[in-house]
């Protein structure tokens, strides 16, 4: 067993070694679950893009304003979180069943240590159900599998089970009723723009109409230092963070209808003054669409 931080982990799962962006996020967020390598990358990025230390409290404020969003005003109670990591305070489920306790959260993550982690600490309020399902972007098909969503639930509500399910039983999700798919940070690590793209397409096109799904992406045109910095961390890592520019996110929700104030640095998403103070504009692209 290898030891860091507090943390056992299997040989051959974890590369303590090679930075992780999963576990630098948990870094820069406040967590526990990362190593030597992943904080020494994260002070780099720091270093050659100061903004990059905004980023935590920016996409947290970011993440509650818009879950708060989708349950209060959209009566959205499914939600779908694909790879952005579980850092509290401020996680889905938790703004989520704040608005409706039966809220159904599943989270879907490739980070062996994030999943370990959201297996041993996911709680559900009463009447609503969390769970976390180990899955990949890159793999569409096993993400709806997964959280239930091939051709569950087509009868109702009658579909699920009467009793909350404990994390790692998996969550079911009911494709007969909407759900809010969330990509926040997901997409930065799928190299291909072309890719991308049919990524959201296939997922939203496993959805009912009135579906919604919210993007958060770093920005290849708002802060050219982060530009540099991200070429420093790709040189490191084994998982290259892409960036992209306004006009190429906006190509990836093609045929939904955004939500106002449409596509927009995620400081700007219809801010709120509970939000922590920004000290400058983050790089870093927000939206919310419709299926229509």
């Amino acid at each position: 067993m290898a030891h860091d931080g507090g943390h056992w982990v299997k040989p051959g799962l974890i590369d303590i070694t090679v930075p992780n962006a999963a576990r630098a996020s948990d870094f820069l967020h406040g967590g526990q679950d990362h190593f030597a390598a992943d904080r020494k990358a994260a002070a780099a990025l720091i270093e050659s893009a100061p903004s990059v230390a905004a980023f935590p409290a920016s996409a947290r404020a970011f993440r509650c304003r818009v879950v708060r969003y989708l349950a209060a005003d959209a009566g959205i109670r499914q939600f779908l979180d694909v790879g952005d990591g579980l850092v509290p305070p401020g996680n889905t489920h938790e703004v989520a069943q704040a608005a409706d306790p039966t809220c159904r959260i599943v989270y879907v993550e490739s980070d062996p240590m994030v999943f370990a982690h959201a297996n041993a600490t996911l709680t559900s309020a009463p009447g609503g159900m969390v769970s976390c399902v180990d899955g990949d972007i890159a793999d569409v098909d096993g993400i709806v599998s997964g959280a239930g969503l091939s051709g569950v639930g087509r009868s109702g509500a009658s579909a699920f089970a009467s009793d909350v399910p404990r994390p790692g039983d998996g969550a079911i999700l009911d494709v007969g009723q909407p759900v809010a798919v969330l990509l926040l940070s997901t997409l930065s690590h799928v190299p291909s723009a072309a890719d991308a793209a049919n990524l959201v397409t296939a997922l939203m096109n496993a959805l009912l109409s009135g579906s919604y799904l919210a993007i958060y992406h770093l920005a290849s045109d708002l802060d050219p230092s982060l530009v540099a910095a991200i070429e420093q961390w790709n040189a490191a890592a084994t998982m290259p963070i892409v960036l992209r520019s306004s006009a190429e996110i906006a190509a990836l929700v093609t045929g939904l209808d955004l939500v106002p104030p449409g596509l927009v640095p995620v400081n700007d998403w219809r801010p709120d003054s509970s939000d922590p103070p920004a000290a400058a504009q983050v790089p870093i692209h927000g939206l919310v669409a419709r299926k229509p």
